[in-house]
């Protein structure tokens, strides 16, 4: 029996069959998909990788790779903490979405309306849809000459450039650019209409719905229990570096990008998205829906037959079906998380090196994932 039919375990969203699982034919998968990330982490005392596959809520592949710590010699474990970069945006924007459906704010409320006290004209013509799709039209003028404040700027201090910003970049929805500051909004946007600080909206309504009891931000520094150090090779010394929290930036803004979590825990967040804990059937398809598609001028994220939802990178191949996901990097952590709704597969894909081709790496996996469904 071919792991096509032994796949397609039970999800009653899908309307998925469950189905025994033949060992040959898993074990073959595994070998394949070991085979990939072994060729890259082929060294365990180099900083490593945490990777897991989930169909039907079932894992079908996890495994670790090299070093989370290369100081204390810690290996990396499916419940190490990686700083989980921009996929973190995924988590505020369901948390904007969870607002929508409460009716206490609309996709079409414009920035003048979050902002009052920013009085520019064009913030009536930039919506809540424009700030999710990263279509806002703001540019990113952050200061990153000033050392200390790249590495100790907060939500609102990196925000606070749109309160004397003379002009757009371009005309709201018409284009897509990646943006930082536009998430990093949502740090503001939360309070202002749920009237719970962040983090505590955050913890009550995202982390602890999904299960996710040791999913945290990133604060002042502090290290995270059970984390890893992100690394970057370094030609001089011939030998990885630690390369996050003091050597990077950013890492203490919270809405775009500050969540540490382990491989585990957001396989928790995968399936409170798939099974409602967190937000509506409406609210899901919204997200997962391309709204605007990347050009292969884009200034992060293009991969052919890409558009961004809110949230998520969407990738919709022909004769493939549809792939939701995002990617996050900084500080040596390279991340992927996505997944296919329609047949209920997750892969997520934790690096604590930054020296890899992912893309090629995940395209590779799913080429095995499909050849075998």
């Amino acid at each position: 029996m071919s792991v096509r039919n032994l796949m397609l375990w039970s999800m009653a969203l899908v309307g998925i069959s469950a189905m025994a699982v033949s060992k040959k034919d898993m074990k073959q998968f595994r070998q394949q998909v070991n085979q990939v990330f072994e060729q890259v982490y082929n060294d365990p005392a180099q900083p490593g990788a945490a990777v897991l596959i989930q169909q039907g809520g079932k894992t079908i592949f996890e495994h670790c790779y090299g070093k989370a710590d290369l100081e204390t010699g810690a290996d990396v474990t499916p419940t190490t903490n990686f700083c989980i970069a921009s996929v973190s945006k995924q988590f505020s924007a369901v948390a904007l979405l969870q607002l929508v459906e409460q009716g206490k704010l609309s996709l079409q409320t414009t920035m003048s309306q979050m902002f009052p006290e920013w009085t520019q004209p064009f913030y009536k013509r930039i919506t809540l849809h424009h700030l999710l799709s990263h279509t806002s039209g703001i540019p990113d003028i952050r200061n990153r000459n000033d050392r200390h404040f790249v590495l100790t700027a907060t939500d609102v201090e990196s925000t606070s450039f749109m309160a004397h910003l003379q002009a757009l970049e371009f005309e709201p929805g018409t284009q897509y650019k990646y943006q930082n500051p536009t998430f990093q909004l949502a740090y503001q946007i939360v309070p202002r209409y749920s009237g719970e600080d962040f983090e505590d909206y955050m913890h009550r309504h995202i982390f602890s719905k999904a299960g996710m009891k040791h999913t945290q931000y990133f604060a002042d520094g502090r290290e995270m229990p059970n984390s890893a150090h992100g690394y970057r090779w370094d030609d001089d010394q011939g030998r990885y570096v630690e390369y996050d929290y003091g050597e990077e930036t950013f890492f203490a803004t919270k809405a775009d990008g500050g969540i540490y979590t382990s491989v585990r825990e957001f396989a928790r967040w995968e399936h409170a998205l798939r099974d409602g804990k967190v937000w509506s059937p409406v609210s899901r398809a919204m997200a997962y829906t391309p709204h605007v598609m990347l050009q292969p001028d884009a200034n992060y994220g293009y991969q052919p037959n890409v558009g961004y939802g809110y949230g998520f990178f969407v990738q919709q191949t022909p004769g493939r079906p549809k792939i939701v996901y995002h990617t996050g990097d900084n500080g040596g952590f390279t991340i992927y998380a996505g997944k296919v709704p329609e047949r209920d597969i997750t892969f997520m894909f934790f690096s604590t090196r930054d020296d890899i081709d992912r893309m090629a790496i995940v395209n590779r996996i799913w080429d095995i994932i499909f050849s075998f469904i």
